[in-house]
């Protein structure tokens, strides 16, 4: 199937800490990828998904201490993984675990993830998927049953199956993202990780020892009934997708679920916090 692309040539104006949040509200929207420029970034949507009326939705727009300035252009099936390739760099999270494409060097650690996202979001240079591997890293996943949901490149799956996880799935509503983790999960030789499209409906009388959860502030409000009752009793979950500010809010929706707040790491103004059952 082909699919055609707009690209959109985004310049903003002061760069930090603005061009990140207008990077995951234009996510919010239906945007599937983005790269970094010098004055921004592109982010790259699929026609049949674009309409005028999508920026009336970004609040980001009607800040007046940043100036934004879009140009946009019709593309074709871009080779993906070329675009990616000119801008991945490989990245070593804690000194224990590398996210690195299959033609990078490969390095002394622990855990070696081979990823190519190509328009599937979390490679770990992000700051959530860098916190959440980090959470990953540091708490215990022997034998336990566990959800990454909204997997994007399924490098948290992956993770988790590393660490001791023996049954694992993983979902997105993304097509991309679900195709792009099938190819993840066998380059990495899992198995004990199941792939499937879709959305929290799919929870539906499932149990999970664990839950992580990288998606997005919205989101996540919607769904967090549905995480807290897949959950078994002394069940963890873990979350990320939002920024500092947010984490009451997060917090307050996990309280009236029964979660408890356990800790949060924070990096550039983004959290990704623990709960328990």
């Amino acid at each position: 199937m082909e699919f055609i692309y707009l690209e959109f040539d985004v310049k903003v104006n002061p760069l930090e800490p603005w061009r990140d949040i207008l990077i995951a509200e234009l996510g919010d929207v239906g945007f599937e990828s983005f790269i970094e420029t010098e004055e921004g970034f592109l982010g790259y949507i699929q026609k049949k998904d674009w309409k005028d009326t999508l920026l009336e939705e970004i609040e980001l727009l009607n800040n007046k201490k940043i100036t934004v300035s879009f140009s946009k252009k019709e593309i074709e099936q871009v080779n993906w993984n070329e675009e990616w390739e000119k801008n991945f760099e490989p990245i070593l999270v804690d000194d224990i675990c590398s996210v690195r494409a299959p033609f990078h060097e490969k390095p002394d650690v622990e855990y070696d993830i081979i990823i190519e996202p190509k328009m599937s979001f979390g490679t770990g240079h992000h700051e959530t998927t860098h916190m959440m591997i980090q959470h990953i890293l540091k708490n215990n996943w022997e034998s336990k049953k566990v959800l990454d949901m909204g997997c994007g490149t399924a490098v948290l799956a992956i993770l988790a199956e590393m660490k001791g996880a023996k049954a694992i799935d993983a979902i997105d509503i993304d097509n991309w993202c679900y195709e792009n983790s099938l190819e993840n999960v066998e380059r990495n030789h899992c198995k004990h990780i199941t792939v499937y499209e879709g959305d929290a409906a799919l929870l539906k009388g499932k149990k999970y020892d664990t839950i992580i959860a990288n998606i997005n502030r919205n989101i996540l409000l919607q769904d967090m009934a549905s995480y807290a009752d897949s959950l078994h009793a002394n069940g963890e979950l873990y979350l990320s997708g939002f920024y500092v500010e947010d984490l009451p809010l997060i917090t307050a929706e996990c309280n009236k679920h029964g979660l408890t707040y356990v800790e949060n790491l924070e990096r550039n103004r983004w959290v990704g916090v623990k709960f328990v059952n």
